[in-house]
């Protein structure tokens, strides 16, 4: 899945797409409550005083030096749904930020949450 030790410590590290092109900062890691691995991050973008945070999934990411390297465009991350950087992902929106990537959703059998944050 993710090739680092844990993903988790490099929160503020810069993100990066397959080209090189920086996306914003690592904020935070969600797991996918089935398996408990890495599944998506939270990448602060914008301007300094209009901060927001985007949904980009881990799968295919790998680190550099000083940096985490994601499988999307920057583009197609910074057109991903997003929440302020206070904000949490309501359970109803999961399923537009798997959408967004082409990922395939369902919720837990009883309807429980696809990802928590970490």
């Amino acid at each position: 899945m993710f090739e680092a030790g844990d993903i988790r410590e490099w929160r503020g590290r810069d993100v990066v797409d397959a080209d090189g092109h920086k996306i914003g900062t690592l904020e935070s890691v969600y797991v996918d409550t089935a398996t408990d691995e890495p599944f998506f991050a939270t990448v602060t973008v914008g301007l300094p005083t209009r901060h927001r945070l985007v949904f980009v999934p881990l799968t295919g990411a790998t680190v550099g030096p000083g940096y985490l390297k994601v499988a999307h465009s920057k583009k197609l991350v910074k057109d991903a749904p997003s929440i302020g950087t206070d904000g949490v992902l309501p359970a109803e929106d999961e399923e537009a930020v798997f959408g967004h990537y082409e990922l395939g959703y369902a919720p837990g059998a009883s309807g429980e949450r696809r990802l928590a944050r970490r």
